[in-house]
Order: structure tokens, then sequence, then C-alpha cells
């Protein structure tokens, strides 16, 4: 068991307010990369300490829920990450991990859950994605002692308000906030960000028949401006393999000095990713890892990129926030999706600082929209501002100024009408970061170490087996998994040396052991019933 972590200075400050505070609800904001997850688990550990109960983590996506389970089991709070309303809670977990999704499909069964229960809310900003969701939070959550918020950038209520926030014109207003500028001053917390952008001269013909053409510096309507950032991104021209072409160089010159870089292309849609990985291979000869949402096996491809020294991984949404892949350092976005708030969780992706590299800018790859252009600049404002602050480090060139914001992109066009003509690439704006990033010698590690209190005890726990092959930790799911798989072998084997049916045997061994169901066994009752089996079979 822990009993101490290496805390940061923002998240060990952010600790000091949530314990001032008395309030029920607390809202974190810091920016991506700079250890939220860290933050909340070592305030859980804190406010579980002080009353004992269950902790629930509500996370956007399914492959989150695994990350967070697993990085919860290393402060040794344990999440059952199959949870579902038509099951109980085993007596050996803290609590539960899910997603907004689960919680709108089954608020009332979370509500007795939740009574007096610790819980943590990871970017937040998605309850208000549908408003079914918003209204399930308040439901089951309502009962709940703290709940802590979290999120990797600030976000506006729109035009659904999110249950637990407090709201300041529309704003959500933040207990505790940890910008990308601070981060990136404090060194070793986050990576500078440079955006190589580029221009292009696009052809196409409107869902109205109209034919078109303009480059990206040419003054255009919403919906003409969305039309052209769509046929610059089309599988059909030369602008995107253009811009796929000098990623890879880049990511290339990388890996001459960091040979597990990687670089990430963030897609429109499935079909687009799929077609993207295609032209890495055939034009880069590179190798390309698609994760998209209707593949069941993306959350395994995406956890073993992350293992791997593989160049490129091309996705849609699922690696857009939360999904933790330090090596990443070039990316391109060649997604439709313009909201500031897309774009910074992208951004997130890219920055996050490794430890032994030394000098790590990341570059991200934009087509020079404005709207992408306004929000790099105010990014790259936050990186030279930061970087003129370091004694070490030279003056980073100068972007272009941040542009006004623009409205965001309206209804939907009808796809199926719009044809791109032609794209190619034409002027592109490198920035020209020599001597702008983090010297190759860096000061001490700022952070500092945190007492953790011991978690609550947990009925059955004792003598849990918590190792996959003997050096490989695992979490409490996963070894509930291969005790699982365990006890089915050994029920297959009693079967066919008694001719007795599955449920008879199975049935007998919950007997023998004193189980009710597997589903709700905890790691020691199912090594009760393995051991139960493997008696049952010796003695045949």
């Amino acid at each position: 068991m822990p009993s101490s972590i290496r805390l940061r200075l923002w998240q060990r400050a952010a600790l000091d307010r949530l314990a001032a505070g008395d309030g029920a609800d607390f809202l974190a904001v810091a920016t991506p990369g700079a250890g939220k997850t860290t933050f909340a688990l070592a305030a859980a550990r804190h406010l579980l300490a002080q009353a004992p109960s269950r902790l629930i983590v509500v996370v956007p996506t399914a492959h989150l829920k695994q990350q967070w389970t697993r990085a919860a089991a290393e402060l040794d709070l344990h999440l059952d990450a199959g949870w579902s309303a038509s099951r109980g809670l085993p007596g050996d977990m803290h609590g539960i991990v899910t997603t907004y999704q689960q919680v709108a499909a089954a608020p009332r069964a979370l509500l007795g859950l939740a009574s007096n229960a610790v819980v943590i809310l990871d970017e937040i900003h998605h309850a208000g994605d549908e408003r079914a969701w918003g209204d399930a939070l308040s439901v089951a959550f309502s009962g709940a002692r703290r709940r802590l918020a979290l999120s990797g950038t600030p976000f506006r209520s729109d035009t659904r308000s999110i249950p637990f926030i407090r709201y300041e014109l529309d704003e959500a207003k933040p207990d505790f906030e940890y910008g990308y500028g601070p981060a990136l001053a404090e060194h070793r917390v986050v990576r500078p960000i440079y955006f190589p952008r580029t221009n292009g001269f696009m052809e196409w013909s409107a869902p109205d028949g109209s034919l078109h053409a303009a480059s990206f510096d040419d003054p255009l309507d919403l919906a003409r401006a969305n039309q052209r950032l769509r046929a610059a991104l089309s599988l059909e021209g030369e602008w995107l393999p253009e811009v796929l072409g000098a990623a890879h160089a880049r990511l290339t010159a990388i890996r001459a000095h960091q040979p597990d870089a990687g670089g990430l292309v963030i897609a429109t849609d499935q079909d687009h990713a799929r077609g993207i990985a295609e032209l890495i291979t055939a034009r880069l000869r590179s190798r390309a890892v698609v994760a998209v949402s209707d593949d069941p096996l993306a959350s395994e491809r995406i956890q073993a990129f992350a293992r791997s020294s593989d160049p490129w991984l091309v996705a849609v949404r699922m690696v857009s926030e939360g999904v933790d892949i330090p090596r990443l350092r070039v990316g391109v976005f060649a997604t439709t999706t313009t909201t500031e708030l897309f774009f910074r969780q992208a951004v997130g992706r890219l920055v996050r600082w490794q430890a032994g590299i030394g000098r790590q800018a990341a570059y991200l790859f934009i087509p020079d929209d404005l709207r992408l252009r306004a929000a790099a600049a105010q990014i790259a404002d936050d990186r030279r501002h930061s970087l003129r602050r370091r004694a070490e480090a030279e003056t980073a060139p100068e972007d272009e100024a941040a542009l006004d914001e623009v409205a965001l992109p309206g209804d939907e066009e009808q796809l199926s009408l719009f044809s791109m003509i032609s794209a190619v690439a034409t002027d592109a704006v490198i920035p020209d970061d020599e001597g702008a990033e983090e010297p190759a010698v860096v000061e001490d590690d700022p952070s500092l170490t945190f007492e953790l209190p011991a978690p609550p005890l947990l009925a059955g726990a004792s003598g849990a087996h918590l190792a996959g092959d003997g050096s490989t930790p695992v979490t409490r799911m996963e070894a509930k998994e291969q005790l699982r798989l365990a006890n089915a072998a050994i029920a297959r084997a009693l079967v066919q040396h008694t001719g007795w049916t599955h449920a008879k045997v199975n049935s007998e061994l919950n007997r023998l052991s004193g189980l009710r169901r597997v589903a709700d066994a905890t790691v020691a009752q199912l090594q009760r019933r393995l051991a139960c089996g493997e008696r049952w079979f010796a003695g045949l």
C-alpha cells in the first residue's frame, strides 16, 4: 500500500483548497497533461479517510474506465469497471467507474450506491453533451457527500447548464484553475507546443450545386468556410497527403533521438480515419494503427500503441481527451470539428511531459483556417510568455496575433451533395523553435511528497493476488478476470469427467465455496471456489 505520493505544486495547492472548503462541490480546471487524475485520486484517499464511503468515478468513454481503474489501483483504490444496474458491488471494491452514458441509462440504480459517496466527475463538460446526461447526474448524485468535477479547459454553459457547477455570466467558475502557461513555466509538467500551419487552394461543388474556389486566406461565410475545410481534408485531394508528409518528416527527425516517439492524426469520421491510415501506408511507407469507436478492440489497440514504438495512430474522437500516451510528439488536426474546446483537447494529447528526454517540443500540424489559427495563437501566446520567463531560453519567434473568434459551425450540411474537386497545399508556416524549447538540462523536479492516509478497509480483500506473470501488476478487476477464467476451465474439466451439466457443476462449486454468484464475488471468494474445484477434480 503506498503511504505517500509525489505531487506537483499545483496538485498540493488544489488539495489544500479542497480540504479547506466545506461545500459539497469542487471544480478543478487544469491543463491537459498536468495530472488531474493523480490529483483526484489523492483527494479521494484524503476524503475517504475522513469518512469511509464508496468512491464513484464517471468518465466520458469506456476506454477511460480502464485507465482510471489502473491509476486508482496504484493508490490501492479498487474500482469495478464492469458495474451495471443489475449487479451488486463486490465487498473487495472501493467503488465503481462508469460513463456518463451509463449514468443516463440508470440514474436511480446509482442513487443508493452514491448515497454519502465521494464522486469524481471527469471531463465534466461532457455532461452538457445531451440534456438527459445532466438530468441523470442530478438524480444519481444528489445524495453524494463530496463531488469533485474535473476539466481540461474552461468551458461555457451554452444552452445546457451542468449540475453541481457554479456559473458566472454563463462561464463555469472553477474552485481551482491551472492553465497551460503556468504549467509550462514550472518545468517538467507540460511540453511547449508549436503549430505548423498550411494554406491551400481548394475547389469544390457545394450542396446547392454551385462551384467555389478559395484559399484559406479568402474571407468566406460560415457555410463556405466549413466546405473549404472539408475539401482540404478530403482523401481525394493533395492537401492532406502533403501535410501528412511534412508531419511524418518531423516525426522521423524526432525519432532519431527518441526512437519511440509517436504521431497522432485526428480524423473527421471513421471512413476518413481508415483512408488516412491507407495514405500513410501507401505514400509514406509507414505503419498506422487505427482506433475507431465501432471497433470492439479499439481500447486494446490504443493501449497496445501506448506501450509500443509504432509511429502513427489514427483516431476520430477516442483519443481527443483523457487518453494518456506520453510518447506522442506530433499531431495532424485533420478533422472538421473546429470548436476551441475540442482543439485544446487535441493539443492536450501532445503536451504531456516525459522524464529523461531533455528537449521535447511537440508539434500539431493544422490547416490555416481562421478558427484554428486563432485557437493556436492563444496557446502559442501562453507558450511565448512562459518561455520568456526562463533564464536559459531564448524568446520564441512571434506567431501572428490571435484573431477575433468566429461563430461555431452551424447545422450539418447535405453531405451527399458536397463534392471536392481539388485541394492543393500552398504556403506552409513552419515555426522556428530552435532555442525556444525546454533546455536539455533542467532544474530539479518541483514536485513534493504528500503523505497519503490509508484507504478504507475492504471485506474479503485479504489474500488477493494482484500480480500477473510475476512482474506485471494487474488491477483487482484483472485479477478477478483471470480467476473467473480459471474457474471456468476447472468447471469444464469437471463436466467432462463427471458427466454433469455445466449448470449442475457450477451450482455445486458455488455451494462448496459458499458463493452466491460469481459476478459479485471477491478475489478471495474466487480463489476459494477455484481451490474447491481443484480438490474435487483431484479426487475423481
